[in-house]
């Protein structure tokens, strides 16, 4: 069994980091908020350190889950970051969805210091997490990737390696992309049913066994019918994931009108007030 320090346990990272310890893994735990470090530590065992510097010290795996870009620059190469103390031959794994350029910008960092370094954000939300099955996209070269697999299989239901550093940052990318589009036509597909007073229920039946099904008509469909939001992904993650796009959409040369149409559309959604609800709260902006 491995020494880890996890490094962000919100929502994401606590379950992930449960997981290992399940597995019987030596975990440090550093979180912004001390008070739900001594909770994860309460449960699950392991320690808790005073910082990310802390954490890393004398780990073969270091691994972030936190919030942004900004973030995730301050635990690993800040004053108090988690590079400053990572022995060469260390693995490192970045959970967080965050631009590629600082997913290559820390490849670079650990390559001078011979840390092997993975950009593996992941897809599967908060249920995902708990139950070990998330999907997880990589980028990195084939050694680090390699060595980090192992760790990641502790809660994945599948582990993709894309290619070199910065690919897995924007297939998280591509993911939100797809997300973004597929639930749009959800919510204007389920409010075109009430409108023409069609039995909701009875619509999810005929249509969601055909080509018309995607995951997010068949987890969301019938509590967006019943508007129920309070669960799940939130929008304001989602513009924060639509913005990482659409910025490196500019870089690429790609276009994405689909996209950034949604992303005003959520906009609409966390002027309602609903920039904490689950990102099928996008229906509400469409009159019943």
């Amino acid at each position: 069994m491995s020494r880890i320090a996890f490094i962000g346990i919100g929502v994401m990272g606590g379950p992930m980091a449960r997981h290992l310890a399940a597995k019987g893994h030596d975990l440090t735990i550093y979180n912004r908020s001390p008070a739900k470090a001594e909770r994860w530590v309460a449960e699950h065992g392991g320690r808790m350190a005073a910082s990310p510097v802390e954490a890393a010290e004398g780990q073969e795996v270091v691994i972030t889950c936190v919030g942004n870009d900004d973030d995730l620059a301050e635990v690993t190469l800040g004053r108090e970051g988690a590079f400053r103390s990572m022995a060469p031959g260390a693995i490192y794994i970045d959970h967080t969805t965050v631009s590629a350029k600082i997913a290559r910008q820390l490849a670079v960092e650990g390559k001078s210091k011979e840390i092997l370094c993975v950009d593996a954000p992941v897809s599967g939300g908060q249920a995902g997490a708990e139950n070990g099955t998330l999907s997880i996209m990589c980028g990195g070269r084939d050694k680090a990737v390699q060595a980090a697999w192992p760790y990641m299989e502790a809660y994945a239901g599948r582990i993709t390696h894309i290619g070199p550093p910065g690919a897995g940052q924007t297939t998280k990318m591509c993911n939100q992309i797809c997300i973004a589009g597929a639930l749009q036509g959800v919510a204007e597909s389920l409010r075109f049913a009430q409108h023409a007073d069609l039995a909701i229920d009875k619509v999810f039946e005929a249509i969601s066994g055909g080509a018309a099904a995607s995951w997010q008509m068949l987890h969301r469909w019938k509590t967006m019918a019943d508007d129920e939001f309070d669960f799940g992904f939130a929008i304001d993650w989602m513009r924060k994931d639509l913005g990482l796009a659409i910025d490196e959409a500019r870089t690429n040369g790609a276009t994405l009108p689909v996209a950034s149409l949604v992303d005003q559309f959520y906009a609409d959604c966390q002027a309602m007030g609903a920039g904490r609800q689950d990102t099928s709260a996008l229906i509400r902006r469409l009159p019943k």
